[in-house]
């Protein structure tokens, strides 16, 4: 079976993500959602928020398993017994980051390969930061996360 884990914080979810899902469903057996934690970021939503909204669109595409880990990627990889690391890029910015976590994990784990997928140029500027500073200010994000999340937020954001 080929398995890919597609990680991230999801914090949240946007159309950008399910881009790369949709798509790389579409080449994979299985696609593993992996949560993560990420020190450097303070999340809006909890782990297990961000887990129920990605469970709940994602669940009209049979072969996504969404999951959450803690520790090293490569140790979840071994885990899930998964040999692609699926990541998604928006622009040139992305590349030279996300080369660097390619070549470590590769380092810890010559198995591991990493596959770069260009996201849909429609979705190329967005990211959760920017639909998190957008719905603070009460802005539209009706176009840039589904209808849950959008909701999810409003809700989050009127606390």
């Amino acid at each position: 079976m080929r398995i890919a884990v597609c990680p991230g914080s999801f914090d949240p979810v946007t159309y950008g993500h399910l881009d790369i899902v949709r798509r790389g469903a579409k080449i994979f057996d299985k696609v593993i959602i992996a949560v993560l934690t990420n020190d450097k970021k303070q999340p809006l939503f909890t782990k297990e928020e961000r887990l129920a909204l990605l469970r709940e669109v994602t669940a009209d595409i049979s072969n996504v398993e969404v999951d959450a880990f803690d520790g090293l990627l490569i140790d979840y990889m071994r885990k899930r017994q998964a040999k692609v690391l699926l990541k998604g890029l928006r622009a040139v910015s992305d590349f030279e980051y996300e080369m660097q976590m390619a070549s470590i994990n590769r380092k810890l784990d010559e198995e591991v390969e990493t596959l770069f997928m260009m996201t849909n140029n429609q979705y190329s500027y967005l990211s959760s930061s920017i639909v998190k500073e957008v719905a603070k200010y009460k802005g539209p994000v009706h176009d840039l996360v589904p209808p849950q999340v959008e909701q999810a937020l409003r809700d989050k954001l009127a606390r």
